[in-house]
């Protein structure tokens, strides 16, 4: 099964693909990889923070207009570096595993796996050209849409991504939210089962995902189980006047 690792891999990979295929920017200082998407900035899991690192590239997110940097971190590392530079602890990602096999046929008829949409617009609209990910042939990332039944209002959303540098056996669940008007109607399942569906049938056999305590209970029910935590910093940056 999945470790620790394995999780913290699969995110970075869903950060760094989606930077390549949107635009974005990745880059190395030493120990630390940056992404940079939009005007957002990500560290991701180094196992060492050197000081005069983190403020590089604090420096390269005030030049470029990001808004805001976060950091994802081991929880065994050493943060005194973020603290220093102003960053504040954030919230726990709590790892979860489970085998695809376990977590369930998707069958849920008002979950659309999509690589266009029209449901994002005015101040989310450029969510939209996410979907670019899912026509990167071959194919390692996934979408699904929710639809509330009977109405067909937009409901939620969730995507699976699997490694497009090596060949992998585990598949990442990212993104995934139904909006709170639609919440406990089962579309979580039937957008988690969907997404982990499509993975598996490009070759996943495990997945894995980052869960808040909120959802922790609906992907425990779905068959994943908790495996670890981590830690997040983040730094909000004003804008240079």
């Amino acid at each position: 099964m999945p470790t620790v690792e394995d999780c913290e891999a699969a995110q970075t990979c869903w950060f760094t693909c989606r930077a390549e295929v949107l635009g974005g920017q990745t880059w190395t200082d030493g120990p630390l990889t940056w992404v940079r998407e939009g005007d957002e900035q990500s560290l991701m899991f180094p196992e060492r923070l050197p000081a005069d690192a983190v403020l590089r590239g604090v420096e390269r997110a005030r030049e470029t207009g990001v808004r805001i940097i976060g950091a994802w971190l081991g929880a065994d590392v050493d943060a005194s570096a973020l603290a220093a530079a102003g960053f504040e602890r954030g919230w726990e990602p709590w790892w979860m595993t489970a085998a695809v096999a376990g977590v369930g046929a998707a069958a849920d008829p008002r979950v659309e796996l999509q690589q266009d949409t029209l449901d994002y617009t005015g101040e989310y609209a450029d969510y939209g050209k996410t979907l670019l990910m899912t026509r990167v042939r071959p194919q390692h990332t996934w979408y699904a849409a929710a639809y509330d039944h009977p109405s067909g209002r937009f409901a939620g959303r969730a995507w699976s991504h699997m490694s497009t540098e090596t060949a992998s056996e585990t598949a990442g669940v990212f993104d995934m939210e139904v909006w709170p008007a639609f919440q406990r109607r089962g579309l979580g399942s039937g957008l988690l089962r969907a997404v982990v569906a499509a993975a598996a049938d490009a070759g996943a056999r495990n997945a894995v995902l980052n869960a808040t305590p909120e959802g922790k209970l609906l992907y425990k029910s779905c068959g994943f189980r908790q495996i670890g935590a981590g830690i997040t910093w983040w730094l909000h940056l004003a804008p240079r006047g």
